[in-house]
């Protein structure tokens, strides 16, 4: 097999040059970032070292977050450079594609590449059982951390050291461009770690010694007058690839698209991208956000809105002078139920020194719904555990929304009415775009869900909306009343760790809620 590739720039050959365990090429649209994963792939099985029969083996998975992108982005890519003259390709699932070629030195190369999508229980199944290689995650940031951390499990297993083992193994990624709060930003040290972050959290996103990051140039860039305005944008003569596609690609491919859009797929820069349409249109981040931590006033209740599921969230908010809104802090859950999101409750009101403050809580009205395991509701647990939360008045999206664009569009006294701690990353990213009206097509014709889609920026979007009813905003809709009274559908209660100490230093045992 003889095939004519150069890496399509400097920082792409310098990415396939590295051999650290875990590589990552970030890169815009049209860089040749996956046609050099793709190529590294083979590389490293012509590179294997041949076992006592002269065969070269090596086994690949490939990672993508759903079968549609799989099947129509990744596995063309694959198909482009090596087709079915290399040998036959499966394509029930999971497609496998089986290649075996001989080199000028006698020696076969044997490789398998299985690919696999995340949306598919049986796919991750099987990525947690295979003896791989290497793997290529595809698209890396659609993919959570954890299984990044999984592959590097399944990694080194194959061949077997009766054939002499791998010479090579690991995990090599690429993407275009993630939000702020994504872990390869962190990792890769272009992103600050949010101090929000628990201790364990940021070890958890230390970049480990035989990681590499590699960052492709963005293919243009902006335009700037002297008074610091967007006046277009123009070719970046260091971009890669650029040999490799039409001259006025990028030119054309910006038409009609968003800055958000432009500065992911093109600039390669750190952004939230909107695919649906925003909920809250107005925000605006340099308006809104607060460029430093923001901490309580004493002479204020904190309230704290809920939502519960399997990924619960939390909002800590209070009531300003002139009807303005503090946005404090959220707490985001993973996979937990509501005992162990009060505890982590509790430990982030201590960890903020908050332990003083009095607090109401108010969370989603699902919430009193009994599971048919034990016949307990969230807001039960919430109250075994010291936390007195009790439902909203309104499950309402289009009220709960209502409440929070109030406040955003407001002004009290040349001040925006709601201002946001920069500890809150999830929301604010959801304000950006994340959180937002999903686009579908009808007929050849655009249109938008009527309801926000479920994603991992609603849960903290409707803690906050929850929050903002239990503080009147929900009544200031009704009546137009821009300085709402105080809020009267949740009962005032203290710290809730005080409950829990007065527990300890009673002797009294824990209600059997609090473990669940």
């Amino acid at each position: 097999m003889n095939l004519d590739y150069v890496p399509p720039g400097k920082v792409a050959k310098a990415f396939m040059k590295d051999s650290s365990f875990v590589r990552g090429l970030r890169g815009p649209v049209g860089s040749g970032k996956s046609v050099a994963c793709c190529m590294e792939i083979m590389r490293r099985a012509v590179s294997q070292e041949p076992n006592a029969s002269g065969v070269r083996k090596s086994r690949w998975a490939v990672i993508r977050n759903t079968n549609p992108q799989l099947k129509t982005t990744t596995i063309k890519t694959w198909r482009d450079w090596f087709d079915d003259d290399l040998g036959r390709f499966v394509w029930s699932p999971p497609y496998t594609h089986n290649i075996c070629f001989s080199l000028p030195d006698k020696s076969v190369v044997e490789l398998e590449v299985i690919f696999l999508a995340l949306d598919k229980s049986e796919d991750v199944k099987k990525l947690l059982s295979l003896e791989l290689s290497g793997v290529w995650i595809n698209e890396a940031r659609e993919i959570p951390k954890s299984i990044v951390d999984a592959c590097t499990m399944r990694c080194g297993r194959y061949p077997s050291m009766r054939d002499g083992g791998p010479s090579w193994y690991g995990v090599i990624m690429d993407t275009n461009s993630p939000d702020e709060s994504h872990w390869w930003g962190i990792m890769s040290g272009e992103v600050a770690v949010p101090e929000y972050l628990t201790q364990e959290e940021k070890l958890l996103l230390v970049k480990p010694e035989d990681w590499a990051f590699y960052t492709q140039p963005g293919a243009m860039s902006p335009k700037i007058d002297l008074e610091g305005n967007l006046q277009g944008y123009e070719i970046n003569e260091k971009a890669e690839n650029i040999q490799n596609i039409q001259k006025s690609y990028y030119e054309k491919i910006i038409l009609g698209k968003s800055p958000a859009w432009i500065k992911v797929y093109v600039l390669n820069e750190y952004q939230t991208l909107l695919d649906g349409k925003s909920v809250y249109p107005t925000f605006r981040k340099d308006v809104h956000v607060s460029k430093e931590a923001l901490q309580p006033n004493d002479n204020s209740e904190i309230i704290v809105g809920i939502d519960f599921g399997r990924t619960p969230s939390a909002v800590f908010i209070q009531h300003l002078y002139g009807g303005r809104w503090a946005v404090l802090h959220e707490v985001i859950g993973q996979d937990m139920g509501a005992g162990r999101f009060a505890e982590m409750l509790k430990r982030e009101i201590s960890r903020q020194n908050w332990d003083k403050h009095t607090f109401k809580f108010i969370g989603d009205p699902a919430g009193n719904q009994m599971a048919q395991t034990n016949e307990t509701t969230p807001f039960m647990i919430l109250r075994a555990a010291g936390i007195n939360a009790y439902p909203c008045n309104t499950n309402d999206i289009s009220l709960r929304i209502e409440s929070v664009e109030g406040v955003l569009n407001r002004m009290s006294e040349g001040l925006p009415s709601m201002i946001i701690s920069p500890t809150c990353v999830t929301l604010i990213n959801g304000f950006e775009g994340g959180y937002q009206y999903k686009r579908t097509y009808y007929m050849g014709n655009e249109k938008y869900d009527e309801k926000p889609n479920k994603n991992r920026f609603s849960h903290v979007h409707d803690a906050l909306q929850y929050a903002m009813i239990g503080g009147g905003e929900g009544r200031r809709v009704f009546t137009g009343n821009s300085n709402p009274s105080r809020p009267t559908t949740v009962a005032r209660v203290g710290s809730p760790l005080e409950r829990m100490n007065r527990r300890r230093s009673q002797g009294k045992p824990r209600s059997r809620f609090a473990a669940l």
